[in-house]
């Protein structure tokens, strides 16, 4: 963490790895809504299908723009690599969304806060849960990447 803040380098490819992330993300929300609200799939095997998704774009953004410099290693180590950590991430995601779910969707219930008659309280307990999942996952995915998968670039 400490080489983030101190090299330029560094807190580039963070900034770069959080656009990716951003990007991933709204894959991963847009294709588990479509997933869930258009498709009837269940929230928690929608999540593991849209989480693959994202991982999948993520991983040619990250191979092709966070780290350009890091393709001295072959494609196929990278993308193993980048599985198992993601693999790892989906074990951590997946029983967090499932704990969340279902307080976010009390407490939508309780709340006056949505318009329940435009979005339901189901779909504002899984979008919480989900960002609160893709937030912690993020973490886990930047650090181990970063020194495992993309660990030749300099």
């Amino acid at each position: 963490m400490v080489k983030i803040l101190s090299d330029q380098q560094e807190r580039i490819r963070f900034l770069r790895f959080s656009v990716v992330g951003a990007i991933g993300a709204a894959v991963d929300f847009g294709t588990f809504h479509l997933l869930v609200s258009l498709l009837g799939m269940e929230a928690v095997f929608a999540q593991a299908f849209s989480f693959t998704v994202a991982v999948t774009s993520n991983f040619l953004w990250n191979r092709y723009w966070t780290y350009p410099d890091s393709r001295s290693k072959p494609v196929a180590s990278q993308v193993f690599t980048f599985f198992v950590v993601n693999v790892i991430g989906l074990m951590i995601r997946t029983p967090l969304f499932a704990w969340l779910e279902t307080p976010f969707r009390n407490l939508a219930e309780r709340s006056s806060l949505f318009p329940f008659w435009i979005i339901t309280a189901d779909i504002v307990g899984y979008s919480f849960a989900l960002g609160v999942a893709v937030v912690v996952v993020m973490f886990w995915n930047f650090f181990v990447n970063r020194y495992w998968t993309y660990n030749d670039v300099g």
